[in-house]
């Protein structure tokens, strides 16, 4: 069994050990995004064989028939350790999805992992297909999509129709991440009207709401000394959407980006420092301390809003843990939305 294989075979305990700060490390051999980048879809909904990390993840804010709130996740993941895409076992792709749904009282989650090469995941652009195992994301086009996943407590199945267009991150879809340069290529389909059911141990709920669908790729997309982030998707009452993640680096600073989608679709998009988030609360998660609350401020927006769990125990434990869950947003402006903390493991 040649060092490939052995890799890969050991792959989840691998990443375990670099967590999320192992996205800083050397990508020589791969591509790395360039500014002023052209997108051509829908192929770019498709896999970038030659870049090493790439993910479509899928965020959804619902409620049943008598108000109960719920979300849900849905991500599949594609990290490669070589910039090619390969033929059945010898394919140097790996991927894993991970599913989860959220109430105020739970948090259902489960992974899986496979190998490229062989049908077991993979990815199509047109029509469009993702899918891992029985896990599946796919429709006729990017705007039209059904979404099925299960895990030991919960199953979902909802179709997603896109209200809007595609928006792009940073600069025209070049998201830089430090000072240092490290970027990635990033859009999103952030208004997609949710409609479907969940399974969960109780029974059935027929739930409506919205999705927001990022895309994601790159090779190196985080500097060494950065050990995490703080990611935040959400959806305004009065139409508009804002995403703003912090990338934290060891010596306590914070890389900021922020994205805004005026209910007309003009889309505001600043680099760092112009938004900022500062966390206001913790909560004791899995054993450790985790901010579960935030303030996030755009003087120049006019936002000035905060941000609370629907559920503080929203622990994600998967083969590299994090905190993902639907979160409330007052202040200035109120909402919901979703928020991705990783590097608190």
């Amino acid at each position: 069994m040649n060092a490939r294989w052995i890799l890969l075979a050991l792959w989840p305990g691998y990443a375990a050990a670099q967590g999320f700060a192992g996205l800083g490390t050397d990508a020589e051999g791969f591509a790395l995004p360039q500014p002023d980048p052209l997108f051509d879809f829908p192929a770019d909904h498709g896999p970038h064989w030659d870049y090493r990390i790439e993910w479509w993840y899928l965020t959804a804010v619902m409620e049943g028939p008598d108000g109960t709130p719920y979300g849900l996740q849905w991500t599949l993941f594609r990290s490669a350790l070589a910039p090619e895409e390969g033929v059945g076992w010898d394919a140097p792709q790996v991927w894993f999805g991970h599913a989860a749904v959220t109430g105020e009282d739970f948090h259902h989650v489960t992974e899986r992992f496979a190998r490229g090469g062989i049908g077991q995941a993979g990815v199509t652009a047109d029509p469009f297909e993702a899918w891992i195992d029985d896990w599946r994301l796919a429709g006729p086009s990017f705007d039209d999509l059904t979404l099925s996943a299960s895990g030991p407590d919960f199953a979902y199945e909802v179709s997603l129709e896109a209200r809007g267009p595609l928006i792009l991150h940073g600069e025209a879809g070049y998201s830089v991440k430090s000072d240092a340069g490290q970027a990635s290529y990033y859009y999103a389909q952030p208004d997609y009207a949710l409609t479907g059911t969940l399974t969960l141990p109780d029974g059935e709920v027929e739930v409506t709401g919205t999705g927001w669908l990022d895309r994601e790729w790159s090779s190196q997309p985080l500097e060494a000394d950065q050990t995490g982030w703080d990611w935040f998707a959400l959806d305004l009452d009065d139409g508009a959407k804002l995403m703003l993640y912090r990338l934290r680096s060891a010596d306590g600073s914070a890389w900021t980006a922020a994205t805004h989608v005026a209910p007309d679709g003009t889309v505001t998009t600043v680099p760092d420092g112009a938004a900022t988030g500062r966390a206001t609360g913790t909560a004791t998660v899995a054993g450790r301390e985790v901010p579960v609350e935030w303030r996030l401020q755009w003087p120049d927006m006019g936002i000035d809003v905060t941000t609370r769990p629907l559920n503080p125990q929203a622990w994600m434990d998967v083969a590299i843990p994090y905190w993902e869950g639907p979160v409330i947003v007052d202040g200035s402006h109120t909402g919901r939305g979703y928020l991705e903390m990783t590097g608190y493991e």
